[in-house]
């Protein structure tokens, strides 16, 4: 075994050490704070609904005429809908797509939001003036129209496509955040050393730059999920995805009917109680992780 072999194998521990202990410390500063804390518990009740409840509960849609809109029973927590469902697992059954939506669509817009606003920060010149043209224009494009149209065209079943979907509409905000904070910090001067010391790029992106905006792309990812819900419910609405009959928003839409039945209070209750039980988890874990990765606010 050759002297760099070693030294390569001798550094593989120190680094799986050295993650532990950046995941260790990360958790021990969400703990610390409180806005941080409460909403991860919400976001792992939601997980735990997803990958457990899904299971336990499993949904059946068949319709039960001797049941529409029955009173909460050991056998119906919640009651039943209007087609004598039960309620407690037809929300439960709902979380898959509408978790699923919030995340992918985060994913995607955070992915393409950030390659593109780092590209242009950093190389500057004509394609910079390029991608901020299509930015702005992505930004100043009125959604609703075009959601018209791809209803008339089009009816779209795949939830990957969908969430690809809701992210072209939701990228160019981010692009351009991210595109300021890269020409503000590409000039300071542990960058330009950097520079001088002849560092590769892929160092000076990697270890340097991006350790710089990656709190505001993680809050960015999570506030793009909350926004992916409600979003995903209106379009929806609109005919150009599938009508998802689980999805809470759409639970909340078909409720509208019975608003004033005294039997169907929990109908549209229950769906508002758990997206704005979502909603806050979300904004709880942004605002804390804000705090956390931000040392700025954290010193503070």
């Amino acid at each position: 075994m050759t002297a760099q072999t070693k030294e390569r194998t001798a550094g593989r521990p120190n680094a799986f050490l050295r993650f532990l202990q950046g995941v260790r410390g990360f958790f021990k500063l969400v703990f610390e704070n409180k806005q941080a804390f409460a909403g991860m518990l919400i976001m792992l009740f939601f997980l735990f609904m997803l990958i457990v409840l899904t299971n336990v509960f499993p949904y059946d849609p068949t319709p039960n005429p001797y049941q529409i809109l029955a009173k909460p029973s050991w056998e119906h927590p919640l009651g039943t809908d209007e087609l004598g469902r039960d309620l407690f697992r037809r929300i439960i059954a709902g979380s898959r797509s509408v978790l699923t939506i919030a995340f992918l669509t985060g994913l995607f817009t955070v992915a393409i939001g950030v390659v593109l606003g780092m590209l242009s920060g950093l190389v500057g010149g004509w394609i910079d003036r390029i991608i901020m043209l299509v930015t702005n224009l992505f930004m100043t494009v009125p959604t609703f129209p075009i959601m018209l149209v791809l209803a008339q065209v089009t009816t779209i079943t795949n939830t990957v496509i969908f969430s690809l979907l809701l992210s072209v509409f939701s990228w160019s905000g981010l692009c351009r955040a991210v595109r300021s904070q890269i020409v503000s910090v590409k000039e300071r001067d542990f960058i330009q050393i950097c520079k001088v010391m002849n560092l590769s790029k892929a160092h000076i992106i990697f270890k340097e730059l991006f350790p710089n905006i990656a709190s505001y792309v993680i809050v960015n990812f999570i506030m793009i999920m909350r926004n992916a819900i409600t979003a995903s419910v209106g379009i929806m609405m609109l005919g150009v995805v599938a009508y998802d009959h689980t999805n809470w928003g759409a639970i909340l839409n078909s409720a509208q009917v019975y608003i004033m039945n005294p039997n169907a209070v929990l109908l549209w209750l229950s769906p508002v109680l758990f997206i704005v039980l979502f909603q806050t988890g979300v904004i709880l874990l942004a605002n804390g992780l804000d705090v956390v990765l931000n040392p700025r606010l954290r010193n503070s």
